[in-house]
């Protein structure tokens, strides 16, 4: 059983392409839905699965979160419930393994063809697409129950590759794939976001005012994403590095 784990993003679209000229075709290709992603992220959805049914590909899996009552939960209103920001504000990764990660194996551990490969002895190939650019973030993730693939690094693309493989394929580019209120968004993205979806800017200040803020200011760590959006200018120099994102698949280029 081959699974892709698709982020929504440059990478994925870049490896479904990869993988077809390939001629490898997955059984189930799964994106996690944290229920807060970019609007373009959700837009791109269609365009994915009409190239999807086009190629003889299996349609998109979604799957989200859920609490311990068995009900849907997003990350903005898990954030909100906990008076918190998304855990990569306060240095760490939990909200990429609570939103993506979990649900895509709490799925898989229902999934007939993978409970049929586990119980003749076999491992599920999940297919994750880091880039040759980020070959730093490849771990031996495999297991008794997975063996981890990155077909990007195999085909040598960098994230040049990707955007030219999805360009020549007559597609437009996915875009940056992250939460509205991702701490590792850059001040452009955030003005942006302002401007364009002001509804969703409104509504990362309020998960930012709802939070408890004694060990951070806000959603940019050291500062407030409200403070910014109120004095832009103020803010060019504030950014920091940023750190590492499990939920992270591949900007414009």
């Amino acid at each position: 059983m081959i699974v892709m784990s698709d982020g929504g993003g440059t990478n994925s679209m870049a490896m479904l392409i990869g993988l077809r000229d390939a001629g490898v075709t997955p059984d189930v290709i799964v994106f996690a839905d944290t229920g807060s992603e970019r609007p373009h992220t959700y837009e791109y959805m269609q365009i994915k699965r009409e190239w999807l049914k086009r190629n003889g590909f299996p349609d998109l899996t979604v799957v989200r979160n859920t609490n311990k009552h068995g009900q849907e939960q997003t990350l903005e209103q898990d954030c909100l419930n906990r008076g918190a920001l998304p855990s990569i504000a306060y240095g760490f990764k939990s909200c990429s393994q609570k939103f993506k990660i979990q649900p895509i194996d709490k799925f898989l551990n229902h999934h007939p063809l993978a409970l049929d490969v586990w119980k003749n002895g076999g491992r599920v190939v999940k297919l994750i697409g880091y880039d040759a650019d980020e070959s730093h973030r490849v771990r031996d993730y495999d297991d008794q129950k997975y063996t981890v693939a990155y077909p990007l690094l195999d085909y040598g693309w960098g994230r040049a590759d990707c955007v030219a493989a999805i360009k020549n394929e007559g597609l437009p580019l996915p875009g940056k794939s992250s939460c509205f209120f991702c701490p590792n968004m850059r001040r452009g993205e955030i003005l942006e976001l302002h401007a364009t979806h002001p509804d969703l800017a409104a509504r990362a200040i309020a998960i930012e005012q709802n939070a408890d803020l004694s060990s951070v200011k806000g959603l940019g760590r050291s500062w407030s994403w409200g403070s910014m959006l109120a004095t832009p200018d103020m803010f060019a120099d504030h950014f920091e590095k940023p750190m590492p994102c499990g939920c992270y698949d591949g900007g414009e280029s």
